[in-house]
C-alpha cells in the first residue's frame, strides 16, 4: 500500500494550477491534436495565511498554518463568491503523511506563495465568462484527508485536521465579507472535488436561505470499483484515511447513519442526499482512477496493462470492454442524482481528470462540447437556470472533441 500512497500523495495533477499546467510526478501531458489553446492570462494571486486557525486547532499536517488565494469581485460580482477547494491526492498512513508534510500538500512552509488563477478561477471574461468578477477564492489543501480529519499522532509529529481547517478557512472568509454573498459557488477537483461533496451542503448552512448556493464537484466521482484482479483498491485506501485520520466524524450524517464510515467517503453514497443544488463533472474514463483503482501496477504484475494506463490507443479490445463496464459503473452512480431538477451533470467520454481549473477545457475555442456546450457554458446555465444541464456523453470514441490525456513513464 506504501507504493500506492506514495503515488496519490504526489500526483500534482490533482487539483492544481500553476503556471496553467500540472505537474505529474515524472509524467509529461500530451493532449490530442485538436487540443492546442490551454493557454491563459490569468492574474497571480498572493497566499493569506489564516492566522485564526491555530487557536481553533486547524492546522496543516506539519503544524503550519492553513492558507488561502482571494482574489476580490467586482462590478455586479462584487457580492458573489466562488470557493475553490484544492484537491491533491490522499495520504492513508503515516510514512505517506510523513511524506506529504515536507511538501505542499502538508505544510504551508512549501506552498506557493502565488498561484495563477486559470479556468473557472481566471479573472479574464473571454475566459471564464460567468464567474470572473466573482470574490474567487482557493483554499490551499493540506491536511491529506479531503479536509475531513480531526486526530493526530503525537509520536509522528502530525496533525490530522482537515474539517478544523475548512471551518477556520469559512470563519475567515466570512469575516472578509463572505457572510454578505448574494450567490456562492463551492467547487473543487480531484480530491478537491470529494471535498466539495462532503462539505456541500455544510457550505449550505453557512449562508441564509435567500443567499443563492450550490456546488460543482470536477472529477471527483470516485468509485467502489473492483479493479482488474478482482480486488477493491480504493476501498482499502479510502479505509486507511478514515481510520489513520479519524474522518468519521465529519463525514455527512445522511450518509453515515445508514452505512458504514468508509462508504460515506464514497461520493457516489453521499450525493443521493445532498440537499444542496450540486453539479457533477466528470470523465467517463478518469485517467487517475484508470491508473491507481480500475488497473494499478499492484494489480497488474504482468504489466498487460501498462500501455493502456499510460495511452488511451493502446487498449486492446477486451482493456476497452472493461473501461466500458467502469463507464457504465459511473452513469449508474449519477443516475438517481440526475433525476433532480436542480442538479447538473456533464459526463464526457474522454481519459482526462480534472477539467474546470484548465483553460483549455474549460472554455476556449476548441474545449470538449457536449450538446454543442463547453462546459463553462453548461454550468453557468445550471447555476443561473438558464436551462436544463444534463449530458452524457456516448461512449468512446464517439468524441471528437476530448482534450486526452497523455503519459510518458510510469509508475
Amino acid at each position: 500500500m506504501g507504493s500506492w500512497a506514495l503515488a496519490a500523495a504526489v500526483l500534482g495533477f490533482l487539483g492544481v494550477v500553476a503556471h496553467g499546467s500540472e505537474p505529474w510526478l515524472n509524467q509529461t501531458q500530451v493532449y490530442s491534436t485538436n487540443a492546442n489553446s490551454g493557454g491563459s492570462n490569468g492574474v497571480f494571486v498572493g497566499l493569506t495565511l489564516i492566522q485564526s486557525a491555530a487557536a481553533k486547532g486547524g492546522l496543516c499536517l506539519d503544524g503550519s498554518l492553513p492558507g488561502y488565494h482571494l482574489h476580490r469581485g467586482f462590478g455586479s460580482g462584487a457580492n458573489s463568491w466562488l470557493v475553490n477547494l484544492e484537491g491533491g491526492g490522499w495520504c492513508n498512513d503515516v510514512k505517506s503523511c510523513m511524506f506529504r508534510k515536507n511538501n505542499r500538500r502538508g505544510s504551508s512552509n512549501h506552498m506557493e506563495r502565488q498561484l495563477q488563477f486559470t479556468g473557472i478561477m481566471s479573472n479574464r471574461p473571454e475566459e471564464n465568462p460567468d464567474f470572473y468578477n466573482w470574490n474567487r477564492v482557493k483554499v490551499r489543501y493540506c491536511d491529506g484527508g479531503s479536509f475531513t480529519g480531526d486526530g493526530a499522532d503525537a509520536s509522528a509529529g502530525l496533525y490530522f485536521r482537515g474539517e478544523r481547517i475548512w471551518q477556520a478557512a469559512m470563519d475567515d472568509l466570512m469575516a472578509q465579507g463572505m457572510r454578505y454573498a448574494n450567490q456562492a459557488l463551492l467547487s473543487g477537483c480531484s480530491a478537491g472535488g470529494v471535498s466539495t461533496i462532503l462539505h456541500c451542503d455544510e457550505f449550505r448552512g453557512l449562508f441564509p436561505s435567500s443567499t443563492k448556493v450550490k456546488c460543482l464537484a470536477d472529477a471527483g466521482m470516485f468509485l467502489d470499483t473492483v479493479d482488474v484482479s478482482g480486488q477493491r483498491e480504493m476501498r482499502d485506501f479510502f479505509n486507511g484515511i478514515v481510520r489513520l485520520q479519524g474522518s468519521g466524524r465529519s463525514l455527512p450524517r445522511s450518509c453515515t447513519s445508514r452505512m458504514d464510515k468508509t462508504s460515506c467517503f464514497f461520493p457516489q453514497n453521499v450525493v443521493p442526499n445532498i440537499q444542496t443544488p450540486t453539479f457533477i463533472l466528470n470523465t467517463a474514463y478518469d485517467v487517475w482512477q484508470l491508473q491507481q483503482s480500475v488497473a494499478p501496477k499492484k494489480a497488474d504484475p504482468q504489466g498487460l496493462w501498462r500501455g493502456c494506463r499510460m495511452n488511451h490507443a493502446s487498449c486492446n479490445s477486451n482493456q476497452l470492454q472493461f473501461l466500458q463496464g467502469f463507464r457504465n459503473q459511473m452513469l449508474d452512480s449519477v443516475r438517481g442524482f440526475s433525476g433532480s431538477r436542480q442538479n447538473g451533470l456533464f459526463i464526457n467520454s474522454c481519459f482526462a481528470h480534472c477539467q474546470s481549473e484548465r483553460q483549455d477545457t474549460w472554455y476556449a475555442r476548441d474545449s470538449p462540447r457536449l450538446g454543442n456546450k463547453r462546459i463553462a457554458e453548461a454550468v453557468g446555465d445550471w447555476f443561473f437556470d438558464r436551462a436544463d444541464a444534463k449530458y452524457t456523453d456516448c461512449a468512446y470514441p464517439c468524441d471528437g472533441t476530448c482534450h486526452h490525456l497523455v503519459f510518458r513513464g510510469d509508475y
